[in-house]
């Protein structure tokens, strides 16, 4: 198990308070982290680019195929390398600063991670795939290999240890920046008592002062995750809605020529011989049904790719400004149907089982991108911990541990036969309030997990599984969003619930200011 670096903030200079507070370098600061983050990122998606052009020139068939897909081996090899020398040796192009923390810097140049050799040795192993006679472009070719288990796995995993490292740096020089915008306000109300003579350039500037705070307190709410996510869903954004717009377009046209060949059946009943036994070659009758099926299944998986894109593009934009009709129902649907691909079985073990029991409940008054992502944080959380009980992370991991210690306890004979199952309810309380519940089996949590649950960047996943954003955003979307309520109750080895409350109709702006 990887070791989980963390910042030691004290050991750490931070930007000095002074009167002189400069609002220009607090933006160009956040500028910095965030490229710095996003820089990062990418370099996640280019392993993964290089994999995938690397499995298509192994596949080409023709040298204007192979030619092709060298030359994008070629391009993203040359981003990954630029990318990966920015982040160690700065790029003013890229804002990269070059002066990463020891801890990030020992993440690069010692082991156990040790990334900057493995990066030069991966960057190595694609020019030599590019360099690569065709007759020896196969399966067992070794740069192919190398390529192809690295960007699957270990250097996933070190990558995204190397985005978590960053991402926390960049939020506790965040938070370090808040800290001196507001010593700056207090200073600045100080000095508005003691020079009452300058009321008229006082004001001015407080006026300015309070226009950057707003500013800064909008910039806040999108953190280094939001940023990461932002990229993710732009770069997905082109290819997705190629793919999305064009599918019912495509199905159309093979029906329409399923249905010329039909008519051409029906006027030749009897074909040329070599198209007959073409037709035989190819089973006509089972293409004719099953390609129907297969552009419905591209149908569907298509939606459910838009649908993603548009999740993580609404996440990270600013909060909508217009409350409207949610429906419940609605929103757990869409978040199951992006989420299915993780339901299903994995190989070696079963496929987690969803128990809907949905009430008769109305719509509500709220914000339907905010409620999905509380939706999305919940359900992705039981999936995860049902991954745990089953093993999925690995024998090291403290969740295969408890749920092995559960399966010894219990009648099961085997942990084969552990059901992993999500419940999930909907009903009215008796005060006329939606109430939704969202349950699993998996490895449950400790009472004091369950104090710190819904803390900023609290998480108990290993590096590269969570920010520990994820509740922390919920509790804020269900409670100041909506005026709701989330609790969670949970015992170790039996699973979690999270109990979520929301008013039908949001309380008018007077009767939250008493109720405050």
């Amino acid at each position: 198990m990887k070791k989980l670096y963390l910042l030691d903030v004290e050991s750490k200079a931070v930007f000095g308070l002074t009167n002189c507070f400069q609002m220009a370098e607090i933006q160009t600061m956040r500028e910095i982290n965030a490229a710095v983050v996003n820089i990062s990122g990418r370099q996640r998606m280019l392993s993964q680019r290089t994999a995938l052009f690397a499995l298509q020139l192994e596949r080409s068939k023709t040298a204007e195929e192979r030619t092709k897909w060298r030359s994008a081996l070629q391009e993203t090899i040359i981003l990954m390398e630029k990318s990966h020398n920015g982040l160690v040796y700065g790029d003013a192009a890229l804002q990269l600063p070059g002066h990463p923390s020891p801890t990030v810097k020992s993440m690069y140049f010692e082991p156990p991670i040790d990334l900057d050799r493995k990066i030069k040795a991966y960057i190595a192993a694609v020019h030599q795939a590019i360099a690569t006679a065709d007759v020896e472009l196969t399966w067992e070719n070794p740069h192919l290999c190398y390529i192809l288990e690295a960007a699957s796995g270990p250097l996933l995993d070190d990558l995204d240890a190397i985005v978590s490292q960053y991402q926390l740096e960049s939020n506790h020089q965040q938070e370090a920046l808040a800290r001196q915008q507001a010593e700056l306000y207090r200073q600045s109300q100080i000095a508005a008592t003691l020079a009452r003579s300058q009321a008229a350039e006082l004001t001015q500037a407080l006026g300015d002062l309070k226009n950057a705070q707003d500013r800064l307190i909008q910039s806040e709410k999108m953190s280094s995750l939001g940023q990461l996510l932002a990229n993710v869903a732009h770069e997905l954004n082109n290819p997705v809605s190629f793919i999305y717009g064009n599918v019912n377009h495509a199905i159309a046209y093979v029906q329409e020529l399923l249905e010329i060949i039909e008519l051409y059946q029906q006027h030749y009943p009897n074909p040329e011989p070599q198209i007959s036994e073409y037709l035989e070659e190819v089973d006509f009758n089972f293409l004719e049904k099953d390609l129907p099926k297969t552009l419905a299944s591209i149908k569907i998986g298509s939606d459910s790719m838009h649908q993603l894109v548009l999740s993580l593009r609404d996440f990270s934009r600013k909060d909508e400004a217009v409350m409207k009709q949610v429906d419940i129902h609605d929103g757990i649907e869409s978040t199951l149907l992006i989420l299915q691909n993780r339901l299903k079985a994995n190989g070696k073990s079963h496929a987690i089982n969803i128990v809907k029991n949905y009430g008769d409940i109305t719509e509500i008054e709220g914000f339907p991108c905010q409620l999905n992502q509380v939706f999305m944080n919940l359900i992705g959380n039981a999936i995860d911990a049902l991954e745990m009980k089953r093993g999925d992370w690995g024998e090291e991991n403290e969740g295969w541990k408890l749920a092995q210690e559960q399966v010894l306890s219990s009648n099961l004979s085997s942990s084969d036969e552990f059901i992993p199952t999500i419940y999930i309810r909907t009903h009215l309380s008796e005060d006329e309030r939606v109430v939704i519940q969202i349950g699993d089996n998996g490895a449950g949590m400790s009472a004091e997990v369950l104090g710190s649950l819904f803390d900023p960047f609290f998480t108990t996943k290993p590096v590269g599984k969570g920010t520990g954003l994820g509740l922390s955003i919920s509790h804020q979307i269900v409670v100041e969003k909506h005026g709701g309520q989330i609790q969670c109750s949970s015992t170790p080895g039996q699973g979690t619930e999270f109990w979520i409350e929301l008013p039908v109709k949001q309380a008018c702006p007077c009767e939250k200011v008493l109720q405050s």
